[in-house]
């Protein structure tokens, strides 16, 4: 059954990014997708269905494609940027995966299988406080409430989560952009791209001009030098890889920029692109010959009692433009009282 739902899932993103056949016969569906979408956001817009303003104001980093563009290091630059302008940041998320069903706290040795991938990474990374539960509202209330320092919350996805009232909305694409422009399942949008938004990020590794949308930024993302996943203290430049036979392997939505960017670094390596999120049940490396496999973070936080010498995990850190940061500051400290 996982291989029939992979390759339709193959499938339905190649057809995303043209208006084939597929795609123009799947928009009736489309049209109804729209219809609901459109429905719940205006039950909230006239207050029939209520959004709940917690203590602190709230950004929302997501998106309005199906898929990986880059949240997570765009959540973890915000939090550092935020911290430099002088607030105290904290973190809210769904966590993908996450066994919990009330907000829980989730530290730098929170099981991943409890946290998800993303919040642990988050929370190892920036070490502000991060909680998850599937009610965000629940998750961002309980942290005010455990943390009454924190001035700012940033919602790590969460766009359509109408329920938490938000003061920022920033939205992230990758080179896809909107892809064919058709909402779901004709194309890859959950809503539409004239969708409001404070913002908007563009991950681009294949250096597209940046479209004419209003308040739209370059969000960089550059790797750093690879740690030794049995040794972290132990690094290495990504270029002493290029004489090697390397192979690397990305578990997360869009796995070719990772390979996209070490392909920039100067590295030639084989590619194991594994489903996003995937959860390293088996070892998918026991039958690769290599002389290093390079993983991403995110891989690396449910890999940490392995012991394969040949693991090397490459950190990427997200730069975001200084009139980006700007922009959220203003809005932040222009939010009314409560």
């Amino acid at each position: 059954m996982s291989g029939a739902l992979s390759r339709i899932e193959a499938r339905l993103t190649q057809e995303w990014r043209r208006r084939g056949p597929l795609a123009w016969a799947l928009t009736p569906l489309a049209a109804v997708f729209g219809a609901v979408t459109a429905a719940r956001r205006a039950a909230y817009e006239v207050g029939w269905l209520k959004s709940v303003r917690v203590p602190a104001p709230v950004v929302v980093v997501g998106n309005v494609t199906v898929g990986g563009t880059g949240k997570t290091p765009t959540v973890i630059a915000l939090v550092e940027a935020l911290r430099a302008a002088g607030f105290t940041p904290g973190v809210v998320s769904r966590g993908y995966g996450a066994k919990v069903e009330r907000p829980t706290p989730v530290t730098p040795a929170t099981p991943p299988r409890v946290a998800g991938d993303e919040p642990l990474l988050i929370a190892r990374r920036t070490g502000v406080p991060v909680w998850v539960s599937p009610d965000r509202v629940a998750a961002a209330q309980t942290l005010c409430a455990a943390h009454p320092d924190v001035d700012v919350i940033v919602s790590d996805d969460g766009l359509q989560h109408y329920r938490l009232a938000r003061d920022v909305e920033l939205v992230v694409f990758d080179h896809r952009l909107g892809g064919n422009g058709f909402l779901l399942p004709a194309g890859p949008l959950r809503e539409p791209l004239s969708r409001h938004r404070d913002a908007t990020l563009i991950n681009n590794p294949f250096e597209r001009t940046l479209p004419a949308w209003p308040n739209t930024f370059a969000l960089r993302v550059e790797s750093g030098d690879a740690w030794h996943l049995s040794n972290p203290a132990l690094r290495r430049p990504l270029a002493q890889f290029a004489s090697q036979r390397v192979v690397a392997a990305a578990g997360i939505g869009a796995p070719e920029r990772f390979f996209a960017m070490l392909r920039a670094a100067g590295l030639a390596p084989q590619t194991l692109a594994l489903p996003d999120h995937y959860a390293f049940a088996t070892n998918p490396f026991t039958d690769v010959v290599a002389d290093a496999i390079l993983i991403t973070e995110k891989d690396a936080v449910k890999l940490g009692a392995w012991n394969d010498a040949r693991i090397w995990v490459v950190p990427v850190a997200a730069a975001l433009d200084h009139r980006l940061i700007t922009l959220v500051v203003e809005k932040l400290r222009g939010r009314p009282s409560a």
